[in-house]
Parts: C-alpha cells; sequence; structure tokens
C-alpha cells in the first residue's frame, strides 16, 4: 500500500523533503496557508490553510488517508504537528500534554530549575509588576514575551523603567499578557540538536551561534553558525548529561530535541531554551560536514526505523568538515542596488545562498522576511571558514537609493587560544 504523508510547511526548507518522499514513492500533502509556499510546487496534493486550525487539518488527513505527517525547523510548526497527530491518531513522538515544556517560557525554566539545571536568573511579570518583583536581578536583562519564538518581541533592557515603556511591545502578539525577563549573558552561544531514541539522546551537533550587536537596546542579531563548534571539548559532555536530563524529566523516548546555551570558560553550561525540532535554517549544514540528512531522519522516523538507527549507530558530532550559514541583516529602508550580494552568491565555494529581498522593495517591520541574505560555506578546517567568512563580510554591500549601505556589518567573534 503506497504510504500518504502530510508534510506541515511549505517554505524553501520543506521542498528537499517532499522530493525525497515523492522519490520513495509517497503520496505527498504539502499543508500551509502560504498558496506560494514552493514546496507545494513538488507535492501530489496541496491544501492553503492557517497551520493552527488543527481540527480542521485532521479532518484533512482523515480525509486524505494520511499515515505519516512530518515537520520541523519552526516552533509554531512544530506545536501544530503535535496537535494534529494526536486528533488524526498519527504517529509522533510528542503528545499535547507535553508542549508546554518546549512551548512556554515559565514552565521550560520551572523544569530546568527543578532539574538543577543553569539558566540565567529570570522573572515572570504582568503589567503591573513592581520593583520588588526584580529584587536580586541584575540588569542589563532581556525582556520577551512568554509564548512567542523565533526572536520576535526581544529587547534588551538596562533598568526597570525600560520594562514598562517597553512591556506592550514585548506582548502585543501574546496570547499570554505576560513577559519573562532574564540576566542577560553575554558568553558564547551555542546551537545544539539531538535525536531522542529509546529515550537515550544521541546529539547530532554543536554549533557556534555568533552575534553581532548593531545598537543599544537592541538584541544582537545572528550572523553566523559554524559546524562544528571550536568549543566542542569544553562543552560536549555537560550540555549531552543535561539533554539527557529533560528527556528523562518530559519522558520524551524518541524524536528531535534542541537547545540554545551559553558557555564562559570557568562557568557552567547555562542553557537559554529548550526545543522539540530542529533549527531552520541551518540543518542543512549537518549534512554538508558529516553526510547525515535531517530530511532522510525525519522521513525514516515515520517510515523507517530500522534505516533511522543505522545512521544515528553511524553518525558522529565530531565533523571531520567544516561548514557555517552567513546571516545579513538590514535596515529599514529601500533596496536598489544588490548587484555584488549576487555576484557573491554565485562564486563557485558558495554551497548555496538566497537574497530574501528584490530590487525596488522595502526593509521593513510590516514586510517581515528572517533576513536580508543568506550564505552557506564549507572548508575542510575551521581556519578555512573562518577565512572565507572575513573575506564575505568585506566584500558584501547592498545599497539604497542614496547610495547608503543597507546592511549592519558583521563581526566573527574572538575565540580563547588553544
Amino acid at each position: 500500500m503506497r504510504h500518504r504523508l502530510l508534510i506541515l510547511g511549505s517554505l524553501t526548507e520543506f521542498v528537499l523533503i517532499t522530493r525525497m518522499a515523492k522519490e520513495r514513492g509517497f503520496f505527498t500533502v504539502v499543508c500551509d496557508a502560504n498558496e506560494n509556499g514552493p514546496a507545494k510546487a513538488f507535492a501530489d496534493r496541496a491544501y492553503h490553510i492557517n497551520v493552527e486550525k488543527t481540527d480542521e487539518i485532521a479532518v484533512i488527513c482523515k480525509k486524505e488517508k494520511i499515515d505519516g505527517i512530518i515537520t520541523s525547523f519552526s516552533d509554531r510548526l512544530f506545536e501544530c504537528m503535535v496537535k494534529i497527530a494526536a486528533k488524526a491518531e498519527l504517529k509522533c513522538y510528542l503528545t499535547p500534554d507535553k508542549l508546554d515544556y518546549y512551548r512556554n517560557k515559565i514552565i521550560m525554566k520551572d523544569m530546568l530549575t527543578q532539574l538543577k539545571i543553569s539558566t540565567p536568573s529570570y522573572r515572570n511579570l504582568r503589567p503591573d509588576f513592581q520593583l520588588h518583583d526584580l529584587e536580586d536581578i541584575q540588569f542589563p536583562v532581556v525582556a520577551k514575551p512568554v509564548d512567542k519564538y523565533g526572536s520576535r518581541g526581544i529587547y534588551v533592557l538596562n533598568q526597570p523603567e525600560e520594562i514598562r515603556r517597553y512591556f506592550h511591545d514585548i506582548c502585543k502578539t501574546s496570547e499570554i499578557k505576560e513577559i519573562l525577563i532574564e540576566e542577560y549573558n553575554p558568553g558564547y552561544e551555542f546551537n545544539m540538536m539531538s535525536w531522542v531514541l529509546d529515550g537515550k539522546v544521541h546529539v547530532l551537533s554543536i554549533a557556534d551561534r555568533e552575534k553581532t550587536e548593531i545598537e543599544p537596546g537592541r538584541i544582537p542579531i545572528s550572523t553566523r553558525n559554524v559546524y562544528p563548534s571550536r568549543l566542542m571539548e569544553d562543552v560536549y559532555a555537560e550540555a549531552s548529561t543535561i539533554l539527557q536530563k529533560v528527556a528523562s524529566y518530559t519522558q520524551q523516548k524518541e524524536g528531535a530535541l534542541s537547545m540554545q546555551f551559553f558557555w564562559r570558560p570557568g562557568e557552567p553550561v547555562q542553557v537559554c531554551e529548550i526545543a522539540g525540532r530542529f533549527f531552520g535554517y541551518e540543518h542543512e549544514l549537518v549534512e554538508y560536514s558529516s553526510g547525515l540528512s535531517i530530511e532522510k531522519l525525519l522521513l525514516d522516523y515515520v517510515y523507517d526505523e530500522p534505516s533511522l538507527r543505522r545512521d544515528l549507530s553511524a553518525h558522529s558530532p565530531w565533523f571531520s568538515r567544516c561548514s557555517a550559514v552567513l546571516y545579513f541583516h538590514g535596515r529599514e529602508t529601500d533596496i536598489m542596488d544588490e548587484s555584488e550580494a549576487v555576484s557573491l552568491s554565485k562564486e563557485e565555494d558558495i554551497e548555496n545562498s538566497i537574497l530574501f529581498y528584490k530590487e525596488g522593495e522595502r526593509i521593513s517591520p510590516e514586510n517581515p522576511r528572517p533576513y536580508v541574505a543568506r550564505y552557506y560555506i564549507t572548508g575542510d578546517t575551521r581556519e578555512a571558514v573562518d577565512k572565507r567568512t572575513k573575506e564575505i563580510f568585506h566584500k558584501m554591500t547592498i545599497k539604497n537609493t542614496a547610495g547608503e549601505e543597507v546592511l549592519y556589518r558583521n563581526r566573527v567573534p574572538e575565540y580563547p587560544a588553544r
């Protein structure tokens, strides 16, 4: 019998998984509200519907005789997949009653505290909070909504008065009118991805998540993620133990489990957030550096567990090659000249690239796209990737109608000497 797979999400990162599913002979149904989602062009059938309409999508699953569901790369998609799978009685590695551990920042923080896992000191604040609620909190703090992800509504604030000033801006798109503040950690930051099998965490990767400060009050922008981390030896054992504690606590027996964390020499790993999915816009780097395909892993979880077990058994997060994704952010302005960015994307050693705006379009909060541009590079060594990164950061330019630079200038951080 031919398998029938629902793929939740249709943006670029779902194109490959849709094509791979079709190559295996599966009937593919791609579903989200994006009528022009590129993955829909490759699917056998497409539905244009808001992914949060989980009851309606569960009905579609029954109608289409769906026997498997897949998504990743987004917390919103992950949450909706879990709910749809429960309603449509489809295989899924998490159940709705466990979602709050990964989707509600306050519950997540409480879990970390119970497990005695280091996390930045925090407070949950309501609009009528008092100054004594901030006792023992050291400024600056990061302020964020409790139920939103993707770096939306996040501020770095230096005093209590600023919390009041920005409170409603932080949670204006939230269903929960509360915010989370936590002490700002200036240490090195990491992205870690794993797969849980039989309750055991298998580390897939640990990456350096590099940032650049752009202006006071703004959260530093993400400018480069590098695989594998330069500091693997310093963080691997402790970070792995932490993720295993989390999986055991939530009783997650299988599936994706990721973590963002901080570390500074002489201090313990400090957890920022836990997620039940893979990181978007960078999961490709795992395959560039190690050969392990995240898309294949997701498909095998649904339909070929023996293959998944073989791949996990053979995989090591200590990659022999290095790869990086370079992110470029821009100021609110009109784009006039992208010629240098286009030329750069055609250079032979660029593995993949995308320009998110066309000439004549305006970068603005009303036209939200994750970045202005993104480039993927690989190399035999970290030194080679660092050298190429600096060349690209120096050459990359996009101009506005006044001939001014659109992009913030990315910087590569300094690492401890080895």
